[in-house]
């Protein structure tokens, strides 16, 4: 089975938090153990940005690990993003959430493992189990 992987589960393997990193490389190695290992674009670009790391770094990083890396999202999985992302902006405004805002790139990882039938490795169920109730997941 393969098994897409969020943003947060890599940033957390790389945090300082020898608890935190170790929980998120325990998940990545069972993962691995049972089938291919992935991310969409859209993690990619996530983990370039964030501080203190750039482009030649997460290449190293994804080829050292042997990640997968799902470059072509297709217009399935847009337009599943798309539509999760409207509905959680209307579960927001009924709910009156002040709470942080989440952003397109959360759908589109989301949508890019529904859409591909993979199970999706992260540290943010909640978002994942209302927006894509289909989704399998492996919460650390």
């Amino acid at each position: 089975m393969t098994t897409a992987v969020d943003t947060n589960v890599i940033v957390a393997l790389w945090d300082r938090n020898s608890r935190i990193s170790a929980a998120a490389q325990v998940a990545l190695d069972s993962a691995a153990g049972i089938g291919p290992v992935v991310i969409g674009g859209p993690v990619f670009a996530e983990l370039v940005a964030a501080p203190s790391r750039d482009e030649s770094f997460v290449d190293f990083f994804v080829r050292d690990t042997g990640l997968i890396v799902e470059w072509t999202l297709s217009e399935r999985i847009w337009r599943s993003a798309g539509r999760a992302y409207q509905q959680y902006s209307m579960r927001r405004k009924v709910q009156r959430d002040s709470g942080p805002r989440r952003i397109l790139a959360d759908f589109l990882i989301g949508a890019h493992a529904v859409e591909r039938g993979y199970r999706l490795l992260t540290l943010d169920s909640r978002l994942y189990k209302a927006s894509f109730p289909n989704l399998g997941l492996i919460s650390i």
